[in-house]
């Protein structure tokens, strides 16, 4: 069934997509407040996917680059529209819907700015499920929906349309370029498909599920319960049922570097009561956790960095020597782990010589507190 999003939502929704960001994804903040300026009282069509109609022509819009240049590089806000009708006019056909292709970070507010600037209606769902950082790094192009052509637009109205037919890394190589030289951000319309097309290669459902963790989180703490108990019942009905405990510890070290277009680097966290410590390795998002050099969580499942008391995540760029923080893992839709998706987004497609584990057998008897 359809709904309508409102300001008065974008909060939660934030809480919830820094979340389920993985670390990554961008600032969801600095998108909640492009949403809201464009949106005021109004609010916007949510679609279910299993809703809509096979024909209906949907075109994804999305920021990319790395997520620390965000720190002090705002969007003028009118890129992503701009980038939307720029593929409009290459494919000549509008778009009936547009949507997400990550539920993480800001990227879950950006195709809200679009739909708040032109009425469109969006798609409850994504092709990551999570944040990943590099544009072939979807659900859509693992079960054949491919990125091409892909429009880019810059703050100062720069477009470029890129096609590479099937071949999306090099998509990615192409449009992380320009990229960079746009100052390290753009905005992006690809991945048109129609209504079918979702239904077959989307994780269903994620702004919505991100909206209930973020509301979740809150209530909890309003009520003096535990926000952490929360989490895990808000995902336990869903596609994440999963929710792992893997460290509780102050971060004693932050290495990160931004390079290639990517924010990269490790965090060191000290564990509470003289436990061994846990190092997390990520390219804009989490990708593996290890604590006394064994791993506990690998991607594609999501490694999770929050407050250790009121769950409030926290972003690889909002890392700092000091904070008391609680790391949890959860576990990714099945559809994500398949030998398709591990090929596209799992250890090897980030260099990483481990084999993907869940992270449900690999901490099986620590549920998260």
């Amino acid at each position: 069934m359809s709904w309508q999003l409102t300001s008065a939502d974008l909060a939660d929704l934030a809480r919830g997509a820094t979340l389920l960001g993985t670390g990554g994804g961008g600032d969801p903040y600095i998108g909640k407040m492009l949403v809201e300026r464009v949106l005021g009282d109004g609010s916007i069509t949510i679609l279910d996917p299993d809703e809509l109609d096979d024909e209906l022509f949907v075109i994804p819009t999305a920021q990319m680059g790395a997520p620390t240049v965000m720190v002090e590089k705002i969007p003028a806000g009118t890129e992503p529209t701009l980038a939307l009708r720029t593929l409009e006019r290459h494919l000549g056909r509008t778009a009936d819907a547009t949507m997400p292709i990550e539920c993480g970070g800001i990227n879950s507010m950006i195709p809200l700015v679009v739909a708040a600037e032109t009425g469109l209606p969006v798609v409850d769902a994504d092709g990551m499920g999570r944040a990943f950082p590099e544009l072939s790094m979807e659900t859509f192009a693992v079960y054949g929906v491919h990125g091409s052509p892909l429009a880019l637009a810059g703050e100062r109205g720069e477009q470029v349309v890129i096609d590479t037919g099937t071949d999306d890394r090099q998509m990615e190589w192409l449009a992380r370029g320009i990229t960079i030289r746009l100052g390290g951000v753009g905005h992006i319309a690809e991945y048109a498909m129609s209504g079918a097309d979702v239904r077959r290669t989307a994780v269903p459902r994620t702004i919505s599920m991100a909206l209930a963790l973020g509301r979740s989180i809150r209530l909890a703490r309003e009520a003096k319960r535990s926000p952490f108990d929360a989490i895990a019942e808000t995902l336990s009905p869903t596609l994440y049922s999963h929710v792992r405990e893997l460290h509780v510890g102050k971060v004693v070290d932050v290495e990160r570097r931004t390079t290639e277009g990517f924010a990269r680097g490790r965090a060191t966290i000290a564990g509470s009561d003289g436990d061994d410590s846990l190092e997390i390795v990520f390219q804009n998002e989490n990708l593996v956790a290890r604590r006394g050099g064994e791993l506990v969580a690998i991607v594609p499942d999501l490694i999770c960095v929050v407050d250790h008391e009121t769950a409030e995540p926290i972003t690889t760029e909002g890392l700092r020597y000091g904070q008391r923080v609680r790391v949890l893992g959860i576990s990714t839709p099945e559809m994500m782990r398949t030998p398709e998706a591990l090929a596209a987004f799992g250890p090897s497609a980030f260099g990483i010589d481990e084999t993907f584990v869940p992270v449900e057998r690999l901490r099986a008897e620590t549920p998260v507190a």
